[in-house]
């Protein structure tokens, strides 16, 4: 465990208690069948995790693609792979066998062939074919960069898909004497002019742009189709094969207006391109009926606001009309997709915590098919998730389980079942915290809050246990009854752990989501604190040993609430925004936060922003507070996180601060990090709750019963 401190002055705990934590947590699965076939989930089990994603229907709709995902316990690596499933649930097997870096599997109109994107001996990413029939693989490009987006043609000839594409610009004529043979200079000097110049995950940009570009489907040489200092994606062929559908910002000031994106059509023939949308905000998602007479697509009228929903529309190729559609829907429309006839478009949106298939007619009925599309992810319980349709209307989608990672579903005429079941050989043999499902009122306004309480596993109806508020990121998104690997760990160390949608989470609406508009952290506190005492009430809470934890807004939100109140044992920030001042100005997406989640830029209103930093409560907080950041986070970068720590420090309150080593804002990016994460956060909250030390609960410390 990186930085794991036992048994020292700083931690001030018998080091048995820390020790039996670490087991809790790191006990392999060997140890675990020596005591019980079935035991609590723990941390070694992360690395044995497999969920499906990116799950794509051929034609017919007699078989599934997906990309099956999974970790490399040597390499501490995720592993991506590839795989086919029939449509009955049979001969479940890999595309290729052995790669462990592929995605983006694609199926060409007849269903014969499958292009996908892995990696090659030489390490770079590169498009494969593979030909079903006859079970023969070829490579189709030799490209400098990883291509993304793959889009067959209609006729099957040709692959389009979209690669980062280099420009040498010079800013400054600057003349160097040369080096005297042998010497070894510095590194020459980066200039930069670009307001977007480092992203997080990514590091310092290149001066690149993403460009779109085709490839016959058998293999050959890749012509680029667009041109300029302007990103495109999105990509949708229409039916004659003549055009590709685009969703890009052209704009003059495209780095300052970074979310005023339209469709565009590009000739494939010559690369001449024409605006098909123009109104300010963003058009994206671009989708043509089979006929080629519409375009569906999503976005909104951009008002400036921190949250606006997408919405979906339908644009006439011949009129130019442009309607919306589904407009009943308050959610975030997501993914349109034609079905076979052109009567209906699928779509999925997230509607109170959990993520739904629906279609809608041209006449704007819609019709509910599904509410357990699932989200991608494993480690805290966030939306998302991806479904493809085929001909016949059958529907593969990423299906959701509360207590396990995402399997590959298949919706057939209103009937859904699981074609997979990735994790039966691990979690079948796993005791996990039941997810139950909770409300309560805000008493700011009335409002009803949702939330979900995992209880830990075994748990004794006639005990008490303490309990972790873990707060989402965003903040504009959603948790729901979702796996979370991060959670049923704190679970598993005998907290119940309580999770929830404050307001500003989307899923309720538009009207719900813009409650913090240009107030954030806003009225968030008294909707967190009404779920906390709700939760108390149900009962099986120990209201006396309360801890919270929450990262990136979860993290403003934790230091929000330190700052305004003394009601929780210790508590855990993580990934933070400080000072929204210093944010605004260094975060990798400065361009977008200062003028749609403020009024006005700092120098405009500096009040603003003091009054809404949690740095202006610091002075109030005595609460145990631990600060935990990637070194390598561009999103809310790691001065706000050393801000906090050293006002903290300077004040004499217990704070501890973790660095996450060659960490983004991802601090899960890696499943060892996940596991020294959260063992770091246990141990903090274990120093702070006497009770749990000396068991005066009758329960077994923080193992529960």
């Amino acid at each position: 465990m990186v930085g794991f401190s036992l048994g020292t002055r700083e931690f001030g705990m018998p080091f048995r208690m820390l020790f039996a934590i670490f087991l809790l947590l790191a006990m392999p699965a060997s140890a675990a069948a020596a005591t019980s076939a079935i035991r609590p989930f723990a941390a070694a089990d992360v690395f044995a995790l497999e969920w499906a994603s990116d799950p794509q229907i051929a034609p017919d709709g007699s078989m599934v693609a997906y990309v099956r995902r999974s970790f490399d316990i040597r390499t501490d690596l995720p592993r991506r792979m590839i795989w086919l499933v029939n449509r009955d649930g049979g001969e479940h097997r890999p595309l290729a066998g052995g790669a462990a870096n592929e995605s983006s599997p694609r199926w060409s109109p007849d269903g014969r062939r499958l292009a996908y994107v892995s990696v090659d001996a030489d390490g770079g990413a590169q498009i494969f074919v593979k030909w079903l029939d006859a079970g023969v693989t070829t490579r189709v490009t030799n490209l400098t960069d990883a291509p993304s987006g793959l889009a067959w043609s209609p006729d099957g000839k040709t692959l389009a898909f979209v690669m980062s594409v280099p420009v040498k610009r010079e800013l400054l004529a600057v003349k160097l004497p040369d080096p005297p043979k042998g010497a070894k200079w510095a590194d020459p000097l980066k200039a930069i002019d670009r307001v977007v110049y480092r992203a997080d995950g990514q590091g310092f940009l290149p001066d690149a742009y993403d460009h779109v570009f085709i490839v016959p489907a058998d293999g050959g040489t890749a012509r680029q189709l667009t041109e300029g200092a302007y990103d495109h994606g999105d990509l949708a062929w229409t039916p004659d094969g003549r055009e590709l559908l685009v969703s890009a910002n052209r704009h003059a000031d495209a780095d300052l207006s970074p979310v005023d994106t339209d469709i565009h059509a590009i000739d494939v023939a010559d690369g001449s391109m024409r605006a098909l949308t123009s109104r300010f905000g963003p058009d994206n998602s671009p989708a043509v009926s089979p006929d080629g007479k519409s375009i569906a697509y999503t976005g909104f009228d951009d008002r400036f606001q921190g949250y606006q929903r997408q919405r979906l529309y339908v644009l006439g190729r011949g009129s130019g009309e442009i309607r919306e559609l589904a407009a009943a829907v308050d959610r975030d429309i997501r993914q349109p997709t034609w079905s076979a006839d052109g009567r209906l478009i699928y779509f999925q949106f997230d509607d109170q915590g959990n993520t739904k298939i629906a279609s809608v007619d041209l006449a704007g009925k819609v019709k509910e098919l599904t509410d357990d599309l699932g989200g991608e992810g494993w480690s805290r319980p966030y939306g998302g998730g991806s479904f493809s349709a085929a001909r016949d209307g059958t529907i593969a989608y990423s299906a959701n389980d509360p207590l396990s990672p995402a399997d590959v579903g298949l919706l057939i005429r209103g009937k859904r079942r699981h074609l997979t079941a990735l994790n039966d050989d691990l979690l079948g043999q796993r005791r996990l915290g039941r997810v139950e499902e909770i409300w309560s009122t805000s008493p700011t306004d009335g409002r009803r809050i949702q939330g979900w309480l995992i209880q830990p596993p075994g748990a004794d109806p006639a005990k008490k246990y303490p309990l972790i508020l873990e707060i989402h990121g965003g903040p504009f998104a959603n948790y729901g009854p979702r796996f979370a690997a991060e959670l049923q760990l704190y679970a598993a160390a005998g907290y119940a752990v309580l999770f929830s949608n404050p307001r500003g989470s989307t899923s309720y609406g538009e009207e719900f989501g813009n409650l913090i508009h240009h107030a954030y952290p806003g009225n968030d506190y008294d909707d967190l604190m009404s779920i906390v005492d709700a939760a108390i009430a149900r009962g099986g809470v120990d209201g006396g040993r309360l801890f919270v934890t929450g990262g990136s807004g979860g993290g403003v939100l934790t230091a929000w609430i330190v700052g305004k109140t003394g009601r929780f044992s210790a508590a855990a920030v993580q990934k933070p925004v400080i000072n929204w001042t210093s944010f605004v100005l260094t975060a990798d997406a400065t361009n977008f936060f200062y003028k749609y989640w403020f009024e006005n830029p700092p120098w405009k209103d500096p009040q603003s922003y003091w009054q809404r930093s949690p740095l202006s409560l610091v002075g109030n907080v005595t609460t145990p507070t631990m600060v935990v950041t990637g070194e390598q986070d561009y999103r809310t970068p790691i001065s706000e996180s050393e801000q906090f720590y050293q006002a903290l420090r300077l004040r004499g309150v217990d704070t501890l601060l973790v660095r996450v080593p060659g960490a983004s804002h991802s601090l899960d990016a890696r499943p060892s990090l996940l596991i020294s994460r959260v063992a770091h956060i246990l141990a903090w909250f274990a120093k702070y709750d006497p009770a749990a030390a000396k068991g005066l609960d009758g329960s077994q410390g923080l193992a529960g019963p």
